[in-house]
C-alpha cells in the first residue's frame, strides 16, 4: 500500500462528498482521463468539470464505506464504496426523477501521476440503480 497515494484518494472521496469541486478538479492532471461507468471517455480536467455540473443536476451524492488498495508505488489504485444518492432532477435518457432514493456498491480504477489522478474508470451496476428508482 502506497500512503501518498491513500491520502490523495482519501482526499478525492472527501472533497467529492463536501462538494468541494474547485477543490476536487485540482486533484485532477490536466489531461485527466476519465471512463464513464457504461458509457463513453472524456479527456481533461475541463469536461470532468462539465461532467460534474451534469451529475450535480440530476443527483446528490455521498461516497461511503470507502476501501482503498494502491499497488507498491502508488501509479495505480482500486478503491471499493458506497454511494448514498438522491435522484432529484431527470438525467437525460433515464426514468423519470422523483427525488428517489439509492444504495449502490460501486468501484473506481485509478491510475496516478505527479501526486494527481491521471485516469479514473467508475463501475457501478446500472440495472441495480435502475431497479432502485422504479424503471
Amino acid at each position: 500500500m502506497n500512503a501518498g497515494t491513500a491520502a490523495l484518494l482519501q482526499r478525492y472521496y472527501d472533497r467529492f462528498n463536501a462538494q468541494d469541486w474547485s477543490g476536487f478538479l485540482e486533484l485532477l492532471t490536466d489531461d485527466v482521463v476519465h471512463d464513464i461507468n457504461q458509457d463513453g471517455r472524456e479527456t481533461g480536467r475541463a469536461a470532468f468539470a462539465e461532467f460534474l455540473k451534469r451529475m450535480d443536476r440530476s443527483y446528490s451524492e455521498q461516497i461511503v464505506e470507502i476501501s482503498i488498495t494502491t499497488n507498491e508505488d502508488g501509479s495505480r489504485a482500486a478503491v471499493e464504496f458506497v454511494v448514498l444518492g438522491t435522484y432529484k432532477n431527470t438525467d437525460e435518457g433515464l426514468p423519470p426523477a422523483t427525488g428517489q432514493q439509492y444504495r449502490l456498491p460501486a468501484g473506481a480504477f485509478f491510475d496516478i501521476r505527479d501526486g494527481k489522478v491521471a485516469r479514473i474508470s467508475n463501475y457501478y451496476n446500472l440495472q441495480d440503480w435502475l431497479r432502485q428508482v422504479g424503471a
